[in-house]
């Protein structure tokens, strides 16, 4: 996404500026020779060798029993939605990048907003319970920056309901509780390869099932319901992923582990040097399991001698690129904020967070000159 500066930032060069993060992209030399037998074998999509690789190995690391590969996230939700057969109003959170929620409204759906926990960022289980009626069809959770929602609350409230919880996993590559991949929650969860997640092929994302029924409906929903040459079983989009991003995802799933244990030094050195500054407040560690380290947000609070807006221009007037994510929450953008669960009253704490939260660089080459830049601007 392009970055634009505020009005009287110093003009820097890119190579200059320190962003929220950096595409994680493998030695060129280890791609090549997949990409010279994908050019003569003259397949480029249409579930192709790599792709059936790709699926294949990707279902292992994760320990998943059935992946099916989409072209991002946004279209492997709206995918899952549609298969999950919710119909009207569903439970989803205000704190999350709008195309949780855009996802909802392109399967005619209507969202509908529920609190979150200041501690975890994601949806609070009691007011997600108290936003329970007979009109509710499904829930939308989002495991906010990789950080596990309350899945034993979503799931206990949705058998007792008997309907559907599809999970926006976008953030949780590789994250897992106490029992394995949190992927294996819910009716769907669904992940984005977009560059800017902690693995990336370049743009994609797949969709988890729980059985091979359900993998075999997404399969046919995102190549347009087509079953043969003949045969259109379903009404469909095209969502696939191709051939050279399915190649690239399985020379990155060589490096991912890599990836993931390098954020994590960048993790504990900013909490290292962060923690005696007064008024900025960090996340908890996720507890249990393993962590993607997929964000670094920090909390702007009264003892701090800067706004959260006023430190954001002070980041970006020297380069450092700090986003205020989510900011604004998706509950106030026009398409929205006119609907009865997006009133303030209704989300204080999500409110609250919206407006103090900055996401720091974090990304895996992140240097340790690079780290401790940011900590100075923040220190002094």
């Amino acid at each position: 996404m392009a970055e634009h500066r505020p009005a009287g930032e110093a003009a820097l060069s890119q190579d200059q500026q320190l962003f929220v993060t950096r595409p994680a992209l493998p030695p060129l030399n280890e791609l090549m020779p997949l990409l010279e037998d994908m050019w003569s074998s003259r397949v480029l999509s249409n579930d192709g060798k790599y792709h059936e690789i790709f699926e294949r190995e990707l279902a292992a690391y994760l320990g998943v029993p059935h992946v099916a590969l989409v072209s991002n996230a946004t279209m492997g939700l709206v995918l899952a939605l549609r298969d999950s057969r919710m119909r009207g109003k569903v439970l989803t959170t205000p704190f999350s990048f709008v195309g949780t929620s855009h996802a909802l409204a392109f399967a005619g759906l209507d969202p509908v907003f529920v609190d979150i926990d200041a501690d975890t960022l994601n949806m609070d289980p009691v007011r997600l319970e108290e936003a329970m009626d007979e009109s509710i069809t499904g829930i939308l959770p989002v495991h906010c920056f990789g950080r596990s929602c309350d899945v034993d609350s979503i799931a206990a409230l949705a058998d007792r309901r008997r309907i559907p919880v599809v999970y926006d996993a976008a953030h949780a590559f590789g994250v897992c509780d106490e029992g394995g991949s949190i992927l294996r929650h819910g009716d769907y969860a669904v992940l984005s390869f977009h560059a800017t997640k902690v693995f990336n092929t370049f743009e994609g994302g797949a969709v988890i099932c729980r059985s091979a029924e359900s993998k075999r409906s997404i399969d046919l929903l995102r190549k347009f319901g087509i079953v043969d040459e003949t045969q259109v079983e379903l009404t469909g989009l095209n969502a696939k992923l191709n051939e050279f991003q399915s190649a690239l995802g399985c020379v990155q799933l060589r490096h991912v582990d890599d990836y993931i244990l390098q954020r994590g030094r960048i993790d504990a050195r900013y909490r290292q040097l962060i923690a005696d500054i007064p008024g900025l407040r960090m996340l908890a560690p996720a507890s249990g399991g393993r962590s993607n380290h997929y964000s670094f947000p920090i909390l702007v609070e009264p003892g701090y001698p800067l706004s959260r807006d006023a430190l954001m221009h002070k980041l970006r007037t020297r380069g450092v690129v700090a986003r205020k994510y989510f900011s604004p929450l998706i509950s106030d953008l026009p398409m929205y904020r006119d609907r009865p669960s997006a009133a303030a009253h209704n989300l204080p704490v999500a409110r609250r967070i919206s407006a103090s939260i900055l996401c720091l660089p974090m990304f895996p080459d992140l240097t340790e000159q690079e780290q401790q830049r940011v900590i100075d601007l923040l220190r002094h």
